[in-house]
């Protein structure tokens, strides 16, 4: 299992970052928080270009950094891959040039160079210049690149953020394959949250330098509804049941209830699926409404009720999942909600997002 352990400290500019974490690789980490959070410093850190950083870098059996013996592994050494949110290739060479830049710096070359093509599925731009290629298509050269190099560990740094929403989807789905397929560990840092909610496995947060949260993504979402941090949401991973192509939904088993959503934002055949669902665009009744338009009607209870001025976010039970509902104070008192009390979830099929 894919171990890194961090324990730095650095200090530039009035910023100060500490972090002291053992993080579990073996799935992909998402790293997230708000601009000046820290996330650049750690990656930076991670592969060896801040040499500024005093303390302990150790990934599985081999320490990068230790400044009580001294120790200090040069970035081309460490056989990490960055990908960043501009692709930086080379813009005097072809894109099969840039990819042959990685080939023969690479110290085991298992890989086979076309496979890596054919998964990236850049063929067609191999002759090209980087000039004449889209943004999406440069970061899948740079992906391919950095993939080439056979890294041990691949760093993305916001990798999307330059890119159309088509792009941003196609690209998601690369990085899902390319990790399913080569099991290569890998750290995904962004500010959005709905790139980290569909990739993601754990999930570390930043804030002002530290370590906030850390853990199942899902989880962990959940909890930053109470920071004010995120717009409130539910987060959740279930199994697809059945595609009602007569309809344009898809239904998603959760217990022996369902959700719908619209199956045009099922972008491909897929057995189980993350979706997420904001706390505003759900609503709770205390009786069953058996002629109503929308079509996601849930049973669930109420396990916690949270008051913040004229609004309340109310936490929900459903099957082992967790929900959450964001109603007025005037609902709630109207309603008489309270915990332990069994209601009903409302929503439509369009406020299930992937």
């Amino acid at each position: 299992m894919p171990q890194l352990t961090i324990d730095i400290t650095n200090s530039h500019l009035g910023f100060d970052f500490a972090i002291n974490q053992s993080l579990n690789l073996q799935g992909i980490l998402g790293v997230f928080g708000h601009s000046g959070s820290g996330k650049t410093t750690l990656l930076n850190t991670i592969a060896g270009l801040n040499s500024t950083s005093a303390g302990q870098v150790l990934f599985n059996n081999s320490t990068w950094l230790d400044n009580t013996s001294n120790t200090f592994i040069q970035p081309e050494k460490r056989n990490v891959s960055l990908v960043f949110q501009d692709a930086r290739l080379f813009p005097h060479l072809n894109v099969i040039d840039n990819l042959k830049f990685a080939v023969k710096r690479c110290q085991s070359s298992q890989l086979k160079f076309d496979d890596i093509i054919e998964l990236t599925q850049i063929s067609h731009l191999l002759t090209k210049s980087p000039e004449e290629i889209s943004a999406g298509e440069k970061q899948r050269v740079a992906l391919a690149r950095a993939i080439l190099a056979e890294p041990q560990l691949l760093l993305l740094d916001e990798p999307l953020s330059a890119l159309d929403q088509t792009s941003k989807i196609a690209l998601i789905h690369l990085l899902k394959t390319v990790h399913q397929q080569l099991a290569l560990p890998m750290i995904y840092v962004s500010h959005n949250l709905d790139e980290i909610q569909q990739l993601a496995n754990q999930l570390l947060v930043l804030n002002q330098g530290k370590v906030t949260h850390l853990g199942d993504v899902h989880q962990i979402i959940h909890q930053l509804n109470h920071t004010g941090k995120i717009q409130q949401q539910t987060s959740l991973s279930l199994a697809v049941c059945v595609q009602d192509d007569s309809h344009g939904l898809t239904k998603l088993q959760l217990g022996d209830q369902y959700i719908y959503l619209l199956s045009e934002r099922v972008k491909q055949q897929t057995t189980q699926l993350r979706c997420y669902i904001f706390a505003n665009e759900i609503s709770l009744t205390t009786t069953e409404a058996n002629n109503s338009s929308i079509v996601n009607q849930l049973k669930a209870q109420i396990i916690d009720i949270t008051t913040n001025q004229h609004q309340v976010l109310v936490q929900l039970a459903c099957h082992g999942q967790n929900f959450f509902a964001s109603i007025s104070s005037y609902s709630l008192e109207k309603l008489a909600l309270a915990p332990k009390q069994w209601v009903f979830m409302q929503f439509k099929a369009s406020a299930v997002r992937t």
